[in-house]
């Protein structure tokens, strides 16, 4: 399997000339933001969970609006979140599906832009590129969740936080797991009220 290419999700570069013109022509279309305008986007917090390793395993995500003032806060309540129990996987693999899932959510909900604040070192680091994949399990993920980011017309970041900064993510993983254990839903997803 060819890697795609990897950058920081700006202005990167295509696979091939025919995606690469299509890709220039809907970033022409979509416009930029203006300058001193807030993207539409969210900031995004994940985290994923495995009882064991591999064990009962679940993903956890908020969304937070950029055009708030507390969005990078780690006590600002969510405009959006995932809560979603996995079955059996590696904490790896609950990681990475916590940030393809929350990538999806935020371009259903319209993100032009996201700024990712996540625990996993790992994600962060191959994600941009610093760090290869080489665990097989992992490269599906990695590849899912750069198609989804490079779908971003203002572009996206990652950076590392400490586990404490996601402790709203954290349990929404451990809520996904107690609930699935009591015989409640596999998922519960909230989205912003209209």
């Amino acid at each position: 399997m060819r890697e795609p290419p990897l950058t920081l999700g700006l202005d990167e570069p295509a696979d091939d000339a025919s995606t690469f013109e299509d890709a220039a022509s809907a970033r022409a279309s979509a416009g930029r933001v203006a300058a001193g305008k807030q993207p539409v986007g969210f900031v995004v917090r994940t985290d994923g969970a495995a009882r064991g390793n591999p064990g009962p395993a679940s993903a956890g995500a908020v969304l937070i609006s950029l055009a708030r003032g507390d969005a990078r806060s780690p006590l600002a309540p969510p405009d959006a979140s995932i809560s979603d129990y996995l079955g059996v996987q590696t904490n790896n693999v609950a990681e990475y599906t916590a940030v393809v899932r929350a990538i999806e959510l935020a371009l259903e909900l319209g993100a032009r832009r996201l700024e990712l604040l996540l625990d996993s070192k790992l994600i962060v680091e191959q994600l941009s590129g610093r760090w290869r994949v080489k665990d097989a399990k992992l490269r599906p993920l990695w590849a899912e969740a750069l198609r989804g980011l490079r779908a971003l017309p203002d572009g996206w970041v990652a950076a590392h936080v400490p586990r404490a900064q996601n402790s709203s993510a954290d349990a929404l993983c451990n809520a996904a797991i107690d609930r699935v254990m009591a015989g409640g839903p596999e998922s519960v997803v909230v989205r912003p009220r209209s």
